[in-house]
């Protein structure tokens, strides 16, 4: 018999805490024996019958395991590609510590909720590039993600289409073992110079692949830091302010039938994300049989119940008046 929840230290807790209730009563019986007649054999055979269902419940609530079952395990498999923006608007501080810095803190929860899943991590500002291609290996992903900064990119503007098209020709190309629940986060702050995804979403859609956009920043914005001073507006010769631009993450999300997501301070929705990741359902790329132990906790909490049942409505007399 093996224990599928040994919790020592709380089942010694509930005994000893039954030994001494059952003491408090056992003693309140030798004070009414002083003047009362108590049937000694009848408070025994009560204190065998409490003590016994007592234990029973202590051996459910451990769990026991006897015999084993096989049982078929199917394994399920999504490919996800993280699409991060390292533009300098990144750096921004409207978020603490700053944008991106939030962003690796957020993600490195995530990919641990997917370490079944293969996720590859593309970053991106003018142009697109392979940070990491699609593994299982949380190790690697968490070492890229703690690599990530402004300065792995070129910074001439962001170009919301280049981590799309990157992505889907990553999963067009790749061999993805049969795996057809394919899907790509973009993280960014909406800022786009570009403004040519459009055609790209269609393909996107057309090839099933869902995009789930989270944008990051606050509508206030702020500037935004380089060095030890701050980035200037060309234009207008005045600190530069980076905001948090929605509507077309918001309308790249609608194009793939993906969904719209916020981070910042006041708003967290990254809980929603990963909700809405684990909803897509996982390809079955294979099965296996495993040996797993048969819980029979029920049948010792039964008898339990049974005889603390008997307990209550068939009390033995203890007491000759």
């Amino acid at each position: 018999m093996i224990w599928a929840y040994p919790d020592v230290k709380l089942i010694t807790w509930l005994a000893v805490l039954f030994a001494l209730l059952y003491a408090v009563y056992l003693y309140r019986f030798y004070r009414i024996n002083k003047k009362l007649n108590v049937t000694t054999h009848r408070l025994i055979l009560k204190l065998l019958l409490r003590i016994s269902y007592f234990v029973l419940f202590l051996i459910a609530l451990a769990g026991p395991s006897i015999g084993t079952s096989l049982k078929e395990i199917k394994e399920e498999g999504r490919d996800i590609f993280i699409a991060i923006d390292l533009s300098q608007s990144m750096n921004a501080t409207d978020i603490g510590p700053n944008r991106l810095q939030r962003v690796k803190f957020e993600l490195k929860n995530l990919v641990k909720r997917f370490a079944g899943d293969r996720i590859g991590l593309i970053i991106f500002s003018s142009e697109a590039f392979i940070q990491c291609p699609l593994t299982f290996d949380q190790n690697v992903l968490q070492l890229h993600l703690d690599g990530l900064n402004t300065g792995l990119v070129p910074n001439q503007g962001t170009d919301i289409s280049a981590p799309l098209a990157m992505a889907l020709s990553k999963f067009e190309t790749e061999e993805s073992n049969g795996i057809k629940s394919k899907s790509v986060i973009l993280i960014s702050d909406g800022e786009d110079f570009a403004d040519n995804f459009r055609d790209i979403t269609g393909k996107l859609n057309e090839s099933g692949i869902k995009v789930f956009t989270l944008g990051v920043g606050t509508s206030q914005g702020s500037t935004i830091p380089r060095g030890n001073g701050l980035i200037f507006d060309p234009k207008t010769n005045q600190p530069a302010i980076t905001r948090l631009e929605p509507a077309n993450m918001k309308l790249i999300a609608a194009q793939t039938n993906g969904q719209y997501f916020e981070l910042s301070d006041e708003v967290q929705e990254i809980n929603d994300l990963i909700i809405a990741i684990e909803r897509l359902e996982g390809t079955v790329t294979g099965s296996r049989m495993i040996e797993a132990s048969a819980n029979k906790y029920f049948y010792f909490l039964l008898i339990g119940l049974c005889l603390a049942v008997i307990d209550m409505i068939l009390p033995f007399k203890t007491i000759n008046l």
